[in-house]
């Protein structure tokens, strides 16, 4: 069992910065794969960015990449998630989410293939 629990979310105007937390507990933080995921109002869950174990492999959606930076810190048991030069598209409730082991990266876009969820923070980038 693993919890997840999100933060670092508020308003910003846009080009701004905001770095988002995703600390986990209940169990050994360095097996899972973390992933970011978005939900805009109105529509569909959508991937942003994930990290494997070490954190040496990491994935970015087309529309973030460049512009946004994960990382993690196993000692920590937290994942960051780094969003700058934001956009009012980037609004929306980012969750965290946590995928046993190293699943492939075709898994770790689908909010299916999740095992763990955190309840999310909203981020806000007005115009």
């Amino acid at each position: 069992q693993v919890q997840l629990v999100e933060s670092g979310g508020g308003l910003v105007q846009t080009g701004g910065s905001l770095r988002l937390s995703c600390v986990a507990s209940g169990s050994t933080f360095s097996m899972y794969s973390i992933v970011w995921f978005r939900q805009a109002p109105g529509k569909e869950r959508e991937f942003v960015a994930a990290v494997h174990l070490s954190g040496s492999n990491t994935y970015y959606a087309d529309s973030v990449k460049g512009r946004f930076t994960i990382s993690r810190d196993n000692a920590k048991n937290t994942v960051y998630l780094q969003m700058n030069s934001l956009k009012p598209e980037d609004t929306a409730v980012y969750y965290c989410a946590a995928a046993l082991g190293r699943p492939s990266i075709a898994t770790m876009r689908d909010s299916r293939g999740m095992d763990y969820w955190g309840k999310g923070t909203l981020v806000t980038v007005s115009s």
